[in-house]
């Protein structure tokens, strides 16, 4: 077999190829995280928009809790592929709207972080206050949602005494458990209308 002949995964690499490599993987992974928070940030911001809606109009209009019935039947008529509009999901964008009537809040830190956190901070605290300690705990730690839970269940905010009022923003490292877990959101799947082959992936 002549060298031209030879697969390329058998000839020796150029000087420099392997961290040029590294350099591109790292790229490529930096590229694939920036592009799942954006679709987490868009899905979040509608997810409050819309629980904003059913409030305003539960509110002003009168309309009963029926209306969630008629409007996932709507919305999955509309969207198929979709299961994130299940009546109970838009009660819980109404109670998470409800919760976080900041939208400056909402889209500047909660969008961080992937719905299911949003649900654990809905469903395991009450005081707004608390809610907001876990939520900036959990994205400047990167903690998946299961590390959310226990930190909120074992009470960390007792355990340490202290409160967090600013903290840093930024992306988590590639390999935590927030940036693993935001890749799997199976609610960011159907929102992007991906197939099921690439849910599956």
């Amino acid at each position: 077999m002549s060298v031209s002949e030879t697969p390329p995964s058998l000839l020796p690499p150029p000087v420099g190829y392997a961290d040029w490599l590294a350099d591109l993987k790292g790229r490529i992974h930096n590229a694939q995280q920036r592009a799942t928070f954006a679709v987490n940030r868009e899905l979040v911001i509608l997810y409050w928009q819309i629980g904003r809606d059913i409030l305003a109009r539960q509110s002003e209009q009168g309309w009963g809790s029926k209306v969630i019935e008629r409007l996932a039947l709507d919305l999955r008529a509309a969207f198929p592929d979709m299961k994130g509009f299940s009546p109970r999901n838009l009660k819980y964008m109404r109670a998470f709207a409800d919760a976080w009537p900041d939208v400056e809040f909402v889209q500047e830190v909660l969008a961080q972080l992937p719905w299911y956190h949003q649900l654990a901070l809905l469903d395991k605290l009450a005081s707004p206050e608390t809610r907001r300690w876990y939520a900036t705990k959990a994205i400047a730690h990167n903690w998946s949602r299961n590390i959310l839970v226990m930190q909120i269940e074992t009470r960390l905010l007792e355990r340490s005494g202290t409160a967090v009022t600013n903290f840093e923003v930024s992306l988590p490292k590639p390999q935590s458990d927030l940036a693993r877990e935001s890749l799997k959101d199976p609610y960011r799947l159907d929102f992007l209308g991906l197939s099921d082959g690439a849910q599956e992936r």
